[in-house]
């Protein structure tokens, strides 16, 4: 089945504007859950724009309209478990005509759900409450389903109260297994589940309107989304106020906050604590503040409790991603700061430690992201930072120091300016086109490297993993379009699209309301091959093991996400070829042995396996069982690896553990994969050496 991420995505959209410029949001009473004359004005230029601008042709019929609903249902319900079957088969009914209703305006369908959900969640808590007075046994042999939106929706309060019974099992025993007491867990439980009647009432007609809209825009494509006024204006403060955070990208995933990405050197990053995937279940300020309780809550309330003054201590609880529900809490403390752009730029090292080839020395330049500092340029700054200006600099020093060649490490960056992306490439290149950007419209314009000449001649590999999007997956398109290198690693994210941000009240002139925003997707890059970057991504020309063990991952996993497609071709002159086979058999061979590859092939499978979850114990003995096998599993090949490289294995949960040693551990295990991509180059500039035509084509 696929991934839930483009559901995901709405629901981030979707959520409650945030509390920056009131104290305490207000319980909205059932009276006002009705549309304004402003939202239904809005639905009718969200949708004419989408029809006229979106990169994606807009064909509103019924079936589409019924997947908007079933959508809307699902953001608000991923878990199935408070409509009942009777609610859905009656809002169907009522759908009927949605698809007419979309383009006047109306949305009385909506907020009709909206009200029905607020009931059933009233209900449902109500329920749950009454549970955690009695006594659990945990020694009965029966499980939990987990979030399964292709499930069938409740027949009756019967089954649901019977869905509610194992979750709040499930609940009570997810605590227990993080060492809490019964009292304690039965007062947390008592604070979440009232809480979710809290947020729920908390919920506006802003809120409904937008939840309802996102469901729309993601039906059509997973990275268009609309803002209310409210969040639009939120997001406004956001960027005036002298906040700080942890530097993480967050979205919502069912009941938790889950740690989307962590920007580069972000707090969250420096810290080697806080990992993709894992999810955040408590919030506390300070060094002894108390821990609150954030599962259910919306994804801005979590993010205004992770905001503070920078320099301030946030400590955060997370589940890992590899711990499924079964415990594992770890407390992680991390000082707030802004993310400087020096914090994000390229940086370069040297490997010379190579043992398959003594005394070659590999250049290794990392860069976390595709940076310029606008507003320095804007000013005058002559010297302003940038990418391409950092990337020049470190080519220069590394060829200084007599590098044998030079691997660019892009894992993990997730993109940034285009026109960087265009004129790092022409430091590898001489001159020539770098990619193509298709409009809703079929125009089609050519980003080209004007500058003749190159800042670097030597034999280049390109390091990508499944992280590695947008402006990454331009650059290294165009270094293997152009046969100037080698691509490794695994197949990138995948992320092909443009987004632009629409203000909907240029469109109606003279209207005193706001109507809000619109990200809308207009364009798509194409590589100078012809081939997109979308849904598939750039595929090396050597891949890494754990890219077999990835397929679902980045845009791939995004339901509704626009199809790989072609162009012409590019015109432009290819620098040279690269031979790849004997490279791969080279590397293939030596990974098979590589302890550090075992561990990461393990870790994907491990990963695989729980994302490949629908079920879980009740049993507290086996759930302790399970997650001391997985936990066990893992950390005997990492150990493994670590004794292999003459690293004393530390546990990262020790308070007392040394913080020196911890970062070696980690150290070495981020090395792993740079350092292969290091001797596949090495191999290439022997065989560079011994045989032509040449394996790594110079310019």
């Amino acid at each position: 089945m696929r991934s839930r991420l483009s559901r995901l995505a709405f629901f981030v959209a979707a959520v409650l504007a945030a509390t920056l410029v009131v104290a305490a949001p207000r319980q909205v009473p059932l009276s006002e859950l009705f549309p304004s004359p402003a939202q239904t004005k809005s639905a009718v230029v969200i949708n004419k724009v989408l029809e006229r601008f979106h990169y994606r042709k807009v064909d509103l019929d019924p079936a589409f309209a019924q997947d908007v609903l079933d959508n809307y249902l699902e953001a608000l319900d991923p878990s199935r478990s408070f409509f009942l079957a009777r609610d859905v088969d009656r809002f169907k009914g009522g759908a009927k005509r949605l698809d007419e209703g979309l383009r006047r305006g109306e949305l009385d369908l909506a907020f009709d759900v909206f009200r029905v959900y607020r009931m059933r969640v009233d209900e449902r808590v109500i329920y749950a409450e009454s549970l955690l007075k009695g006594p659990f046994d945990f020694d009965r042999d029966e499980t939990y389903r987990l979030d399964s939106p292709d499930a069938a929706w409740a027949k009756d309060s019967a089954e649901l109260d019977e869905i509610w019974r194992r979750r709040v099992k499930n609940d009570f025993l997810t605590l227990r297994l993080a060492d809490k007491t019964d009292d304690e867990i039965r007062e947390r439980l008592s604070e979440r589940y009232q809480g979710l009647v809290r947020r729920t009432h908390q919920f506006d007609g802003n809120d409904v309107f937008q939840t309802f809209m996102n469901a729309y825009t993601q039906t059509l494509e997973p990275h268009t989304s609309y803002m209310s006024p409210s969040t639009s204006e939120n997001f406004d403060i956001s960027m005036k106020l002298s906040l700080e955070g942890i530097g993480a990208v967050l979205r919502a995933d069912n009941e938790y906050t889950v740690i989307q990405s962590t920007v580069p050197g972000g707090p969250a990053r420096e810290s080697g604590q806080v990992q993709t995937g894992d999810r955040i279940v408590g919030v506390a300020q300070g060094l002894d503040g108390a821990i609150e309780d954030v599962v259910g809550w919306r994804l801005q309330d979590v993010v205004d409790k992770i905001r503070g003054p920078k320099g301030s201590v946030v400590r955060l609880q997370l589940l890992p991603k590899s711990a499924a529900t079964n415990g594992g809490v770890r407390e992680v403390a991390i000082v707030r700061n802004e993310i400087k752009l020096e914090d994000q730029a390229a940086k370069a090292q040297v490997l010379d430690q190579l043992d398959n080839a003594p005394g070659m020395r590999i250049g290794v330049i990392e860069i976390p992201a595709f940076y310029r500092d606008f507003q320095a340029e804007g000013s005058g700054d002559r010297d302003f930072r940038s990418t391409t200006r950092d990337v020049r600099q470190l080519l220069d020093e590394l060829v200084l120091k007599g590098v044998d060649g030079i691997v660019i490490d892009l894992r993990g960056n997730g993109g940034g300016s285009l026109a960087e992306a265009t004129s790092l490439t022409g430091l590898f290149i001489d001159t020539g086109p770098v990619v193509q950007v298709k409009d809703a419209f079929g125009k089609i314009e050519v980003e080209t490297d004007p500058e003749p000449g190159l800042a670097y001649r030597g034999p280049l590999a390109v390091l990508v993993d499944r992280d590695s999007a947008s402006a990454s997956e331009i650059f290294a398109g165009a270094i293997q379009d152009y046969g100037r290198g080698l691509v490794i690693g695994e197949p990138t994210f995948g992320k092909g699209t443009v987004q632009t941000l629409i203000d909907l009240n240029r469109y109606v002139p003279g209207e005193q309301n706001n109507l809000g925003r619109l990200r809308l997707t207009m364009a798509e890059f194409f590589r100078i091959s012809g081939g997109s970057t979308q849904l598939r991504g750039v595929e090396p020309d050597i891949r890494f093991p754990t890219a077999e063990l990835m397929a679902e991952h980045g845009e791939r996993s995004l339901d509704n996400a626009l199809p790989w497609t072609r162009i012409r071709p590019a015109e432009y002159k290819k620098a040279g070829s690269v031979s790849v086979d004997l490279l791969a058999l080279q590397s293939a061979e030596r990974v098979s042995k590589d302890p550090g590859f075992t561990m990461l092939v393990e870790r994907s499978k491990l990963l695989r396996d729980v994302e490949a979850q629908t079920h879980v114990s009740l049993q507290e003995k086996a759930r302790r069982e399970e997650d001391k096998r997985r936990g066990s599993v893992f950390k005997e090949q990492q150990d493994s690896y670590l004794r292999a490289r003459g690293i004393a294995p530390v546990d990262e949960d020790d308070e007392q553990v040394d913080e020196d040693l911890l970062d070696a551990q980690r150290e070495a295990i981020a090395r792993i994969q740079v350092e292969e991509a290091a001797r596949i180059l090495a191999d290439a500039v022997l065989l560079d050496r011994t045989e032509r035509p040449r394996a790594v084509m110079r310019d």
